[in-house]
């Protein structure tokens, strides 16, 4: 049996339609997802959601919460703020300070979409303790659909963006061959102590708390589909504690070349996942 890597069939058409000019590479949106941790029996857990098998992108793959920015959370004046501020993000994710306040706020928001789980409180020190019941559940499902944003949640609830508590870990862009492209920010966190997680998304069946070791065993086993992203953040969490970047996170994108009568995808230092496509 092979492992869990995500290579859907239609993916070798597309490269060679590529490769033959035949596709103008779609321009990624912005995106943002983050690996909750924390510490379970036997060790440090992740938590990851399964995504139905009904999703057009990615079904049945294992995922981290996340999801595209929200265009209302760029603004400077938009989001009560804590921690590292915009400039700082800024020079971490490689953007300007609009956009990494986007992508950080992306990242908060879809967490709490997407397990409950909010990264927030009443002041820079601190963090909400719960965020379950009927109120909260009606702020998440209005934060879902666009009815609420998250300035307006977090004012709502007088609360401030908890941005320290956010750690960036890597940048993956989705192959140029992709009608759907994103541009994703990976971040760490940890789970506040009092809240909880729960499958609160639409796009996932299933929900796990898992040690790095152990979903990199189901992976290895080919139990677990994932993407080459999901496969390579669980190793770094599996090494140990993550340091700050120096610099911006640098991105990954695909590469192609022909060798042959074949076409080779490789992601730069992510040997393992390299795939051959017949020409």
């Amino acid at each position: 049996m092979g492992n869990g890597q995500w290579f859907p069939a239609e993916w070798a058409g597309r490269v060679r339609e590529f490769v033959r000019g035949e596709i103008t590479p779609a321009v990624p949106r912005r995106a943002a997802t983050v690996l909750l941790t924390r510490e379970g029996p036997g060790g440090p857990q992740v938590f990851l959601l399964r995504r139905r098998l009904s999703m057009g992108f990615a079904a049945g793959a294992y995922a981290y919460p996340g999801g595209g920015v929200d265009p209302r959370d760029a603004a400077a004046d938009a989001v009560a703020w804590a921690g590292p501020g915009r400039e700082e993000w800024a020079e971490r994710l490689g953007v300007d300070a609009d956009g990494a306040q986007a992508i950080v706020c992306a990242a908060v928001r879809e967490t709490f979409e997407e397990s409950g789980v909010l990264l927030a409180g009443p002041d820079p020190h601190t963090v909400a303790d719960d965020t379950t019941g009927p109120g909260w559940e009606a702020d998440r499902a209005a934060l879902a659909a666009r009815e609420l944003s998250l300035a307006a949640l977090l004012a709502r609830r007088s609360l401030v963006l908890r941005s320290d508590l956010l750690t960036a870990r890597a940048r993956w862009i989705t192959p140029e061959f992709e009608p759907r492209r994103y541009d994703t920010w990976f971040f760490s966190a940890a789970l506040p102590v009092g809240q909880r997680t729960r499958n609160a998304s639409t796009e996932a069946d299933r929900t796990v708390w898992l040690s790095p070791a152990e979903a990199l065993a189901g992976y290895a086993r080919g139990e677990m589909v994932m993407m080459p992203p999901t496969v390579a953040t669980l190793r770094q969490l599996a090494a140990g504690p993550h340091p700050t970047p120096v610099g911006p996170v640098e991105p990954v994108l695909v590469r192609l070349r022909t060798e042959g009568h074949q076409i080779v995808l490789s992601w730069p230092g992510h040997d393992e996942f390299e795939r051959r496509v017949e020409r």
